[in-house]
């Protein structure tokens, strides 16, 4: 005997995004069920907006699929006496089939196939892309976006976000409870950002699950009055959906490690003894900048034979400790900072062969020092190192 669901595991289901639905004896064939659910999903279209689905390149991919499947279903006739008694707001009845245009021509699977999306071969009579409820809720308010009118107030958030990625001060992680969605967060989902902009009072649906209106922000310019559940089942549905984790979850350095820490290296401050004439003239501002996860002793052993060095042994004048940190993101992030007093040179190393040193830098070591403060403390986004006042300053907007 099949297991019965119980009330507590149908709201266990339904607050992990799961949509719980009773199933229905019918004497119908599974071909006649399938049909049937395809023609209902093109009059719930019709419902919402008040007209049949049209064909057109500017039209959303499910209009243009209700549109196909709608364009089928009037041509084959032997599904006419299954839908007519169905068919309230005479999409079928008394219509004649139309000339095909070019997604007329196209059945389910090639329309998808020709909007980049990959998909299975299938007769229309099969209906592989008839999806469950819980699917066309969120696949719909996924797809039904509108121009964001103040993107401009957005786009810098989402470039932070992108920074912090890069430089390891915010991680992804997959998505797990409903209770992550919260305003001010961010999430991947369908592939682009997603920033939560809004939420609404959070209000009881019929079966008793709490819900709230969204005003979700995208990457791409758009934006979506969705609701939490729809935005959660996405993220369930979308194996690449992902959690952003807040910047503030953690710092970047430690003093000591806490326990179940583990050490990831050291940043290395180094100055230069080369008797080079623009080392002489700014050795007290001249720093080379690095990340190592050995021992800074054993990283500048050979100085004095690698171009990397100046060809010239070094004085360590600072260092800082790091913990869980990716070390390459951590040296790109500095690299970047003060990219702008980076030093422009080329030698020749003990072969002859040119080399331009990348890691030297025409900075103070008090700029150096706040800069990783600030890296610890999250702020370093919005910041810039200025070569003229030789200090960071912050970032204009």
């Amino acid at each position: 005997m099949a297991k019965q669901f119980t009330d507590e595991d149908d709201a266990l289901l339904s607050e992990l995004g799961v949509e719980v639905e009773a199933k229905k004896v019918s004497a119908r064939t599974p071909q006649e069920e399938r049909v049937i659910a395809g023609f209902e999903e093109i009059q719930r279209f019709v419902e919402e907006h008040g007209r049949a689905p049209q064909h057109g390149e500017d039209r959303d991919i499910f209009e243009r699929l209700y549109a196909v499947r709608l364009d089928r279903l009037r041509e084959l006739r032997e599904f006419h006496p299954l839908l007519e008694p169905l068919d309230h707001q005479d999409l079928i009845a008394g219509v004649a089939p139309v000339a095909p245009s070019v997604d007329e021509e196209l059945d389910d699977d090639a329309l998808l196939a020709e909007l980049g999306v990959e998909a299975e071969a299938a007769a229309i009579t099969e209906l592989r892309h008839v999806r469950s409820s819980a699917e066309k809720k969120a696949a719909e308010e996924i797809a039904n976006r509108q121009k964001c009118e103040d993107f401009e107030r957005f786009k810098p958030l989402f470039d932070q976000v992108q920074d912090e990625l890069d430089t390891g001060l915010r991680t992804t992680r997959p998505f797990e409870r409903k209770a992550e969605i919260a305003p001010g967060r961010f999430f991947i989902v369908g592939g682009q950002k997603a920033y939560v902009a809004e939420m609404d009072e959070a209000f009881l649906t019929a079966q008793g699950m709490t819900d709230a209106r969204l005003r979700v922000i995208f990457d791409n310019g758009t934006e979506s009055n969705m609701l939490m559940r729809s935005l959660q089942r996405a993220l369930h549905k979308d194996d690449a959906g992902r959690r952003i984790t807040d910047s503030s979850a953690g710092p970047l350095f430690a003093d000591h490690t806490a326990d179940g820490d583990e050490a990831s290296g050291t940043i290395y401050v180094l100055r230069s003894k080369s008797d080079l004439p623009v080392v002489k003239e700014n050795r007290q501002v001249l720093h080379k900048i690095g990340v190592t996860s050995g021992k800074v002793e054993r990283r500048i052993a050979n100085a004095k034979i690698d171009a990397t060095f100046l060809l010239a042994d070094v004085e360590v004048v600072a260092t800082y400790e790091l913990y869980n940190i990716n070390r390459t993101k951590l040296e790109n992030l500095i690299h970047r900072i003060f990219d702008p007093a980076r030093l422009d040179i080329e030698i020749k190393d003990r072969f002859g062969n040119p080399v331009v040193p990348r890691e030297w830098f025409l900075v103070p070591l008090a700029a150096i020092d706040e800069a990783v403060e600030k890296i610890k403390d999250g702020t370093i986004t919005t910041f810039k190192y200025d070569p003229n006042s030789a200090t960071l300053v912050k970032r204009a907007g």
